[in-house]
């Protein structure tokens, strides 16, 4: 099942066995129903379908597969960095850079392929190398000094944000990185991160198939793999879990380098896109990735999440953020509609797993 609380368990150990403890064995005595609502991803897919038809009511247009096409592809954009930020947030920490992080890597893939006239490959696989960099250096501060995640990636939010404004001037003599759309190797770039397809007559954004796949790929990860236990088990307790020989440093650091990743490919969506990047963009879209995952079943706590529930948390994000639009409302309710979505999703997260862990009489 997807994104269930796992305890620490020796890095050879798989997943726990059915029946295995007491816990366990309260836990079989629940109904199906209670052990339905203690999965993450159950409230966030029950609210994403009510957003759904709650728009596909208010907002005749919405049912059109053009407007479904543009719903799909802005979660997509907010979806795969979702991912990433959700795996953080089950290992037990959270990134305030992931926004400014996305604008950065498009910049230096931009400046470096334009002032240097390199093929734009180079560029990318450069702003790769950094967004990788910038993640393990998170990381790695946080786990040498014991800082707060939010400490540390507020303070990497900040430079980030200097850093992009200011050398974007300094190279450029503007806010925005020149247009690259001429240069060798832009075509090749575009189909891979994006370009569109058709289905049915309808449009689609290449982005919405890799974000499927990065999901898929985050829940193999989580479900299958040692790795998936070594995260729940550092958000769970990281010094239960480094008492068993879990590696906490190489896992955290590795967390942060996945959400480098995601910014990395996001801001190659960007760049690629739109041909220029504005050096003052991303900074609050960290909040809507964050946003996106604790509505999707992650808890600021750690230790408890999946990779599924993220993927309907930016869905209800991007169906808001259009079904607004469509319905010819004031798109300025966006922000109070994100607000009362992340309360009224902790607040249900919160009931549900009192609900569902609720001890029965023997």
């Amino acid at each position: 099942m997807s994104g269930t609380t796992r305890q620490a368990a020796p890095p050879s150990a798989g997943p726990p066995a059915p029946g295995g403890g007491p816990g366990e064995g309260q836990a079989a005595r629940r109904s199906p129903a209670l052990r339905l609502l203690a999965r993450p991803e159950t409230g966030v897919f029950l609210g994403a379908a009510a957003v759904f038809v709650f728009f596909l009511v208010a907002a005749p247009s919405v049912r059109q597969g053009g407007s479904m096409a543009t719903i799909l592809y802005q979660s997509s954009t907010i979806g795969i960095m979702a991912l990433p930020v959700a795996l953080l947030m089950i290992g037990g920490e959270f990134d305030l850079s992931a926004g400014v992080a996305v604008v950065t890597s498009a910049l230096t893939a931009s400046m470096f392929s334009y002032q240097l006239t390199l093929n734009v490959w180079t560029g990318v696989v450069l702003a790769l190398a950094l967004s990788l960099g910038v993640g393990a250096l998170n990381g790695w501060m946080l786990v040498k000094t014991g800082l707060p995640s939010f400490l540390v990636t507020l303070g990497a939010f900040l430079i980030l944000q200097g850093v992009n404004l200011a050398v974007t001037k300094l190279v450029t003599g503007n806010v925005a990185t020149d247009d690259i759309s001429d240069m060798d190797g832009f075509g090749q770039a575009r189909a891979l991160f994006a370009s569109s397809f058709h289905v049915g007559g309808v449009q689609v954004k290449i982005t919405v198939v890799w974000w499927l796949v990065f999901a898929a790929l985050a829940a193999w990860v989580l479900l299958r793999t040692q790795y998936g236990n070594w995260v729940f088990a550092v958000g769970g307790d990281q010094d239960s879990a480094r008492a068993v020989g879990v590696p906490v440093a190489f896992t955290k650091i590795t967390l942060f380098m996945l959400v480098g990743f995601g910014a990395w490919f996001v801001g190659m969506h960007q760049l690629f896109s739109f041909d220029t990047v504005q050096s003052g963009e991303g900074v609050g879209q960290e909040l809507i990735y964050i946003a996106a995952a604790v509505v999707g079943g992650c808890l600021l706590t750690g230790g408890h999440g999946s990779a599924v529930g993220p993927v309907f948390g930016a869905f209800m994000f991007g169906m808001v953020n259009q079904g607004i639009v469509y319905a010819g409302w004031n798109p300025d309710w966006f922000k109070a509609f994100l607000g009362a979505m992340l309360l009224g999703a902790v607040l249900i997260n919160l009931w549900v797993r009192r609900t569902a862990t609720r001890r029965r009489p023997a």
